[in-house]
């Protein structure tokens, strides 16, 4: 690590959080309302270490496989680590037991194997339902019409927990378009929320990243995930 990443690293987590804030306070909540996770996608250990000191308390892997290759460096001690990524069925063994949140559940088939992977170590993860709230054919994820549905399937089953939604909505060339998508997201969030369904907890609406969070929070969102805007331009091999 240079000191000058160190310096970056530090003036960004600064400036994010006082964004946050602001936002924040303009959608009538609070800073703490708002949890800010840092997506750490390609990001040395040591990077996202000094993160957690400066006191980022949430982080996210999208690769199974990076992940397990960094678990035993994380300073997790007052950290959470989640999944957001895309998730294979044959790679959850891997990773029940290790995440405390697994972000990007779309089908019935993955929670099945989550939960069986969870009830085999006697105990529960916590999920979201991710919604394809473009409707892209690229992109995974459940269609918004059919999220309630999933969710009647999901309170039956044993080992998971449902905590919320998520969503990426597609990439759009200006905000009044973004916030739609957020919208959107919101009042669905908000309806299955009224529906009091059995062991389904709507608490955790993630959506919103490092080009639109705030736009989202202003939206509803009470989970943020940023990445390049904190650890900089990304390098991809």
């Amino acid at each position: 690590m240079t000191e000058k990443l160190l310096s970056d690293v530090r003036h960004n987590f600064e400036l994010i959080n006082e964004n946050i804030a602001k936002a924040a306070e303009r959608s009538g909540r609070k800073r703490e309302d708002i949890t800010f996770l840092a997506a750490t996608k390609t990001v040395d250990v040591s990077v996202i270490n000094y993160a957690i000191s400066l006191g980022l308390d949430h982080i996210g892997e999208n690769k199974v496989q990076e992940l397990l290759s960094k678990y035993d460096s994380y300073d997790l001690e007052n950290c959470s680590l989640q999944f957001i990524g895309h998730l294979q069925t044959n790679k959850v063994r891997q990773l029940v037991g290790k995440v405390d949140l697994i972000q990007s559940v779309d089908s019935l088939k993955l929670a099945n194997e989550i939960a069986r992977q969870s009830t085999a170590r006697n105990i529960t993860t916590d999920i979201l339902v991710e919604v394809n709230v473009g409707n892209e054919d690229a992109k995974s994820g459940v269609a918004p019409e059919q999220v309630e549905e999933l969710l009647f399937q999901l309170c039956k089953i044993e080992g998971i927990s449902v905590k919320g939604l998520m969503s990426i909505p597609p990439i759009c060339e200006n905000t009044q378009k973004i916030c739609k998508y957020f919208d959107k997201m919101r009042n669905l969030f908000l309806d299955i929320k009224s529906k009091n369904i059995d062991n389904i907890s709507m608490d955790i609406l993630s959506m919103g990243m490092s080009s639109d969070y705030q736009e989202a929070i202003l939206q509803g969102a009470t989970m943020v995930r940023i990445g390049s805007l904190l650890f900089g331009e990304r390098i991809y091999k």
